[in-house]
């Protein structure tokens, strides 16, 4: 009898004329990241999906597409596919479909680790397949293969070459995951491919799991989405929602009480506070300086009443330089320059909260 059918995460395929053993991604030794709830509920969800109804509509919907999940895992296999069913057709004017709903591949481990290819789909194609690597094969190394920004998908198969041998990653330098919640760009809007966004470049800059909250045009700091993160075993919160509250005084009157729900359950969490970066572009000057004041005001009162284990990001300093004015895609969403200068910008704190080294 073939070992697929026995186990249907054994299956033969073809790419290329390629002859492969694909197998699910989540099956061991496949480590599937950036997805905290999938090995309890094995949905490709980004949030509980017991939680999703106290969310908002945005929320709800959003929570679906994968940023910042990814599968890693070491192998000696000369060839690495994939084949996909992505939830959406997807497609937007000014985001490249790498991006939106392509998955990108690393090779390396830790801080080292190399882009190699990207996949991505055809317009309006839902399921797809692609080569990711082809190499001489029998010497292990560790791939890291990204998933879609800004879609979701029902199922991701790795395809690698028969007979090769494949066991676990290595583990991250910092043990437990770092959260970003956020707006569009924190999401991962407008990035050439998953990869390329600020939360994943810092990801790999400093070897931690990435776990992507942001949400775009839809987190506004509400309590219900808090609860959630204060629920998780974490290294660091990056809160990074300015863009998302839809006026200065909105982003006022919830920007403090945000921290402070999950201050009072974790104390000790070391927490990154970040302003908008896309200033004097996106709105006027004296509204960009009236919302970091907000985001500054928290931090302000939090090291006065002695908390040592928040930081504070200055957006305006993200995109400073030559040629800022070519960080964007719109006036408002970082292109892949836009995003490493945001990487830089933040890096320095976020060094600082998980004690690392400068």
């Amino acid at each position: 009898m073939r070992i697929e059918e026995i186990d249907k995460n054994f299956v033969m395929g073809s790419l290329e004329g390629r002859e492969l053993l694909f197998r699910d991604c989540w099956a061991s030794p496949f480590e599937l990241n950036g997805l905290a709830f999938f090995s309890e509920e094995k949905e490709f969800c980004r949030l509980p999906i017991a939680k999703l109804a106290s969310q908002n509509d945005g929320i709800r919907g959003l929570a679906w597409h994968t940023a910042g999940a990814q599968v890693r895992f070491r192998s000696d296999s000369g060839v690495v596919g994939l084949r996909c069913e992505l939830r959406n057709k997807g497609g937007m004017t000014h985001m490249p479909l790498t991006g939106s709903s392509g998955f990108d591949l690393y090779i390396g481990e830790g801080s080292s680790k190399r882009f190699a290819k990207v996949c991505r789909p055809e317009w309006a194609q839902l399921e797809y397949s692609g080569l990711l690597y082809l190499g001489a094969g029998g010497v292990e190394q560790e791939f890291t293969i990204n998933f879609p920004l800004y879609n979701g998908v029902k199922r991701v198969e790795i395809g690698l070459s028969p007979g090769a041998n494949v066991s676990p990653p290595t583990a991250f330098a910092i043990e437990k995951p770092v959260l970003f919640y956020g707006s569009s760009i924190t999401q991962g809007g407008c990035a050439g491919r998953p990869g390329t966004c600020y939360t994943q470049v810092l990801s790999r800059h400093l070897d931690f799991e990435c776990l992507n909250y942001g949400f775009s045009g839809s987190a506004r700091g509400e309590l219900e989405t808090a609860e959630i993160i204060a629920g998780l075993d974490l290294s660091c919160f990056v809160m990074d929602y300015d863009h998302n509250a839809p006026t200065a005084d909105h982003l006022w009157k919830t920007h403090e009480p945000f921290f402070k729900f999950i201050r009072q359950r974790q104390p000790m969490l070391p927490v990154v506070l970040v302003s908008r970066p896309d200033w004097p572009w996106n709105v006027s000057p004296e509204g960009c300086i009236d919302r970091r004041k907000a985001v500054l005001t928290t931090y302000n009162n939090a090291v006065a009443a002695g908390d040592k284990n928040v930081y504070f990001v200055d957006g305006e300093l993200m995109f400073a330089g030559i040629d800022s004015d070519s960080c964007t895609v719109d006036g408002c969403h970082p292109n892949d320059l836009g995003f490493y200068r945001m990487a830089q910008a933040v890096e320095p704190a976020l060094r600082m909260a998980l004690g690392l080294k400068a």
